[in-house]
């Protein structure tokens, strides 16, 4: 029972990287951006955030440096894509390669640093139930907000005016344009935003998930948090889910390692790739569901003139 324990608590833990990542890029597809810079975004924030606390010992400090950079090279992309009308994937596949170079660059001198010491956090009385409490409650605090953001942002996109103007832009940018609404703007907005959210996660990757600094220790996880969008069909629920489930994937290859399956090790690293392929090759079964599902303008150019 402890193992399962265990096992729940890094799912949680691996999720929550996930999910952060993946609710940005929510943000960004709703209005009809793709963006497949979230790669080098992240890349980019873990050194931030790693750096910053490694020199002033303040978690919040290093959050907050992740999401600032993160929502700067958003600002860079969503100005090419939004207002200059660059391809999406193009300037995203750009975006990827710079923060991937510009992080083992920046990151040279911090690959042996360390950290200060690390608080541990529980809830009181909950965190003492046994087998539940190891399992459940002693994360840090950004793994339960971010389950409460996912809340937020379900209400806010189909319970508020302002979700709905947001929604609009995504799914018929002409016809918000025609009513008034600042399309780009908005667009511009909710890519800043979503750029924040892959910074915070990036942050967190390299501040709590794995308190380190490695070249390239994103590994993929930016491409996974892309197709869980997809995977999701654009629901900040079915996200949330959908991280946790990739996230307990990624925990089972080492689980398995440590019990001595007879497996080799290459095979358990692919498992969550993998997965992803599997799970996205069963939703493309049904084309007719994404297309339901999916804003109607994503990845296509705004002219507000034509």
């Amino acid at each position: 029972m402890e193992t399962y324990a265990l096992l729940l608590a890094s799912t949680l833990n691996a999720g929550t990287v996930l999910a952060i990542a993946s609710l940005g890029l929510l943000i960004n597809e709703k209005v009809g951006i793709v963006n497949l810079g979230a790669e080098g975004m992240m890349l980019c924030a873990a050194i931030a955030g790693f750096a910053t606390v490694v020199t002033t010992g303040s978690d919040v400090m290093g959050f907050a440096a992740g999401m600032t950079v993160g929502a700067v090279l958003a600002a860079v992309f969503g100005v090419l894509v939004i207002w200059l009308n660059t391809n999406q994937y193009a300037t995203g596949l750009a975006l990827t390669l710079f923060g991937t170079g510009f992080s083992a660059f920046v990151g040279t001198n911090f690959v042996q640093a360390r950290m200060p010491e690390r608080p541990t956090f529980a809830i009181p009385y909950l965190s003492d139930i046994p087998l539940v409490g190891p399992a459940l409650f002693r994360h840090h605090p950004l793994v339960y907000l971010t389950v409460a953001f996912a809340m937020v942002l379900i209400w806010f996109m189909y319970r508020t005016r302002s979700g709905l103007i947001m929604r609009s832009v995504g799914e018929s940018p002409e016809s918000a344009h025609a009513l008034g609404y600042p399309v780009r703007r908005i667009r511009l907005a909710a890519v800043v935003a979503g750029g924040a959210l892959c910074g915070l996660a990036g942050a967190y990757l390299s501040v709590v998930y794995t308190p380190l600094w490695v070249e390239g220790m994103v590994a993929g996880k930016g491409w996974i948090a892309l197709a869980l969008t997809t995977f999701a069909t654009w629901r900040p629920a079915r996200v949330l889910l959908g991280a946790y489930l990739f996230g307990g994937v990624t925990m089972l290859q080492f689980h398995l390692q440590g019990i001595g399956v007879d497996v080799p090790s290459q095979f358990l690293s692919m498992l969550p790739y993998v997965s992803t392929i599997v799970v996205l090759a069963l939703i493309s079964r049904n084309p007719q569901w994404i297309r339901i599902n999916m804003p109607a303008s994503i990845g296509k150019p705004f002219y507000p003139g034509a």
